[in-house]
């Protein structure tokens, strides 16, 4: 069995029966009145063929059907329940209800999700209302980033992503990143690494279509403030990679690497799924100055049809001193993910300083 089959079926698992009869006992514990059997025969049905994010709205359509209250009163019993559930990822269902069924209340729904937000997260809850509503959504989220809980400053970046993993884009925000300029400017020297990632992957998400906004504002942050300046180091992780040089120049490694590549190899030569490579080189300075580098390497996948596909890793940033030698190695498996199928046949592997391709090696997929 792949590494894919068992992962899939484990995160599904948040949501399995025990965790359902969880939520049903705290249900009752917060509303006797609540319908446990009817609730878990609800929930339970066809559980099996669905997804996490759909256990997840089946969680929020089983307590909804069963719920024989008004909107804001079954908030009133949805707010009890919140800290009684046992994880994060499952208190989402609480964020998806509102979603699903409060569209209609917008100034309710939007305090209910800034409260629901502290216990998981209400990052793909809120979309929905960014979508109906966008201009007073982000009006309002634009005030959570001052918002003294850090749940809720980073739910204002997160929720506005114009690329949310696991969620529909946000095309407004995606055609106009200005959009959520505001918001990302109140965050940007944020003290909660929580919230520094998040606005960090919302501009790392901008850069796919506007790279050269996201290099203007931060272009024009100070970064001698730390936090600042590991937002914008991460949030050009993608055009870093791509050797984007006005990238690297915000880092200090915009120029040329006065270096020389010695001794690369990729070893072993020839390997099956579920082995190993390791990767091994040294990158030594030519000139009497210091330089930063940025040391990436990247591997060209071949693909179904004998093309390839290039994807680069990252390694390391260093500041190599005047004629020094930094020796470099990685060990990397090679296995199928569910992003990624490996094909038979020779794969390069190619070492990178400051975006430029300096050498390589190779390695062979076998059976």
């Amino acid at each position: 069995m792949s590494t894919t089959d068992t992962a899939a079926p484990a995160l599904k698992e948040i949501f399995n029966a025990e965790r359902l009869q969880h939520i049903a006992d705290e249900m009752s514990a917060v509303y006797p009145a609540f319908k446990v059997k009817a609730f878990l025969k609800h929930a339970n049905q066809g559980l099996a063929e669905l997804s996490v994010m759909q256990r997840m709205a089946r969680v929020s359509e089983s307590l909804h059907a069963v719920l024989p209250l008004g909107y804001e009163d079954s908030l009133e019993v949805l707010f009890e329940l919140a800290p009684r559930l046992n994880s994060g990822f499952v208190s989402m269902c609480l964020p998806n209800y509102v979603a699903s069924y409060g569209g209609h209340a917008f100034d309710t729904s939007m305090e209910a999700l800034k409260y629901f937000t502290t216990f998981g997260s209400s990052e793909f809850a809120i979309r929905h209302f960014l979508r109906s509503d966008l201009e007073r959504s982000l009006e309002l989220m634009h005030d959570w980033a001052l918002d003294e809980n850090h749940h809720v400053r980073r739910l204002a970046s997160e929720g506005s992503r114009p690329r949310l993993p696991w969620s529909f884009r946000l095309e407004a925000v995606q055609a106009n990143p200005n959009l959520a300029a505001g918001i990302l400017d109140r965050l940007k020297a944020d003290e909660s690494l929580y919230v520094r990632k998040s606005v960090a992957n919302h501009l790392n998400d901008v850069t796919k279509e506007h790279p050269g906004w996201v290099l203007d504002v931060i272009e024009g942050w100070s970064l001698e403030e730390k936090h600042t300046a590991w937002i914008a180091k991460h949030a050009l992780r993608s055009l870093i990679k791509q050797g984007d040089m006005r990238a690297l120049a915000v880092i200090g490694a915009g120029k040329k690497a006065e270096v020389e590549l010695v001794d690369v190899r990729v070893e072993p030569g020839v390997v099956r799924l579920g082995d190993a490579i390791g990767l091994s080189f040294s990158v030594k300075s030519t000139v009497a100055h210091e330089q930063r580098l940025v040391i990436d390497y990247a591997i060209d996948y071949v693909k179904a049809n004998g093309g390839v596909s290039r994807k680069v890793f990252k390694l390391k940033v260093v500041d190599l001193v005047g004629f020094g030698e930094v020796v470099v190695g990685r060990r990397q498996v090679i296995k199928d993910f569910t992003t990624r199928k490996h094909f038979g046949g020779v794969h390069g592997v190619w070492v990178m300083v400051n975006g430029e391709v300096l050498g390589g090696a190779e390695f062979t997929i076998v059976g």
